[in-house]
């Protein structure tokens, strides 16, 4: 059979949102400046769909740099692997500035994030090896877990019996040249909740494993500093192999990996998704300096951040609706219904009352769920929640009752 007309056979489970929806629901287009007020197909929108926590994408000292390294070095410098010839001090200054930011010893730069945690998943494992993970993972973790060659095994989001037994299987099988990695995120993305890291970190006390984090929301968010995760819950120590991500916090392409200096070396040279990538353009590495050091010099923006977080979501509860305990920014709505719901209340939204929000149904939810995510920023601000707040309260009626007719 022809390749070709396989695939138009098998569209893959978003294949049709992909192309009914296009330019809608998936691939929307937001235009003008990056901020919380955006146009949608030349609407405006108060938009809460766009990772940016501390609004420092669009920062005046942040784009003056932008604007500055591209100037002063292209975007083609460096050329070439850092193995190779890639390699700059701007950009061993910023592996040291992140590692001294969220307390490790080494950090290691990565062009992306997706790719850089699958990449580091596989070279530490070896088919001698268990790695155990959270069934919440983001897809970059489950991918990454795909090109590992060692067993695997998956344990109750945030469960820690059903990751006790999954802990004890491999100790019971594991040989003298075999060796444990977990994995788990520090905030995971859809529902806003932390991991249990302490509970996971206590453990190691009966069984040796290392234990990597994927703090891709926690790190610049969360934490007195700004830190992530791990410090916010007072086991930063505990944590093996800290993974963090510019994509978030600071709006930017790129991420890292850090922890000991031996891992680091080792990672150096065998994170193939690195070793045989060009090296990140040095007005990226420029602009993520300039980010991190706004992100230790603005306290403020994390507790302005935190009140807008506590007033749309106090504010959604009152009108009832049902928004899922998140311990995060993230701000998740779950309501009973189909995909249909699913895109008729972000529809209504949108054109009836200018506001900007991403739902998602089956299948990356179960069947019968809706659930639309918002996030709150720190350049929100109150006239933006109580547009929302009102936005929401005028579909309520729509919404409940299209659940009730699930359950009836």
């Amino acid at each position: 059979m022809d390749l070709f007309d396989k695939l138009e056979k098998r569209p893959g489970p978003l294949g049709a949102f992909t192309s009914d929806g296009y330019g809608y629901y998936t691939f929307p287009k937001l235009e003008g400046p990056l901020g919380p007020e955006m146009k949608f197909n030349g609407k405006d929108m108060v938009v809460w769909s766009i990772n940016d926590y501390l609004g420092i994408g669009s920062n005046e000292e942040v784009k003056k740099v932008d604007a500055e390294a591209t100037a002063k070095y292209s975007l083609s410098a460096p050329m070439g692997a850092r193995l190779m010839t890639g390699n700059s001090d701007e950009h061993e200054a910023l592996e040291k500035e992140l590692a001294e930011f969220i307390h490790k010893p080494e950090a290691l730069l990565l062009n992306f994030g997706y790719q850089g945690i699958m990449s580091v998943i596989h070279s530490l494992v070896d088919r001698n090896d268990f790695l155990i993970y959270d069934e919440l993972s983001h897809a970059c973790i489950v991918d990454g877990k795909q090109l590992a060659m060692c067993d695997k095994s998956v344990f109750k989001h945030n469960d820690i019996e059903s990751f006790k037994k999954q802990l004890y299987r491999a100790a019971e099988k594991k040989k003298d040249n075999s060796s444990i990695l977990v994995i788990t995120e520090g905030v995971f993305g859809m529902t806003g909740d932390l991991g249990i890291l302490k509970e996971i970190i206590e453990l190691k006390k009966e069984v040796p494993f290392r234990l990597l984090v994927d703090d891709a929301h926690g790190f610049g968010t969360l934490g007195e500093d700004g830190s992530g995760t791990g410090t916010q819950l007072g086991c930063q120590d505990g944590i093996d192999i800290y993974f963090g991500t510019f994509a978030k916090a600071g709006a930017l392409i790129g991420a890292f990996v850090a922890s000991e200096p031996r891992v680091i070396t080792f990672l150096r040279a065998n994170v193939r998704s690195q070793i045989f990538a060009k090296s990140l353009p040095l007005p990226i590495v420029a602009t993520a300096r300039k980010r991190l050091q706004l992100i230790k010099d603005h306290p403020e923006w994390r507790e302005k951040l935190w009140e807008n977080t506590l007033k749309l979501r106090e504010g959604l509860q009152k009108i009832g609706y049902n928004v899922l305990p998140s311990e995060s920014p993230v701000t998740p709505v779950l309501t009973q219904g189909s995909t249909d719901l699913c895109m008729d209340i972000m529809r209504k939204l949108r054109e009836e009352h200018g506001v900007f929000v991403s739902g998602v149904s089956y299948p990356v939810v179960p069947k019968g769920i809706v659930l639309i995510r918002l996030i709150p920023t720190a350049a929100h601000n109150d006239a933006h929640i109580e547009k929302t707040l009102n936005a929401f309260e005028a579909i309520k009626d729509f919404v409940m009752s299209a659940a009730n007719k699930l359950t009836a």
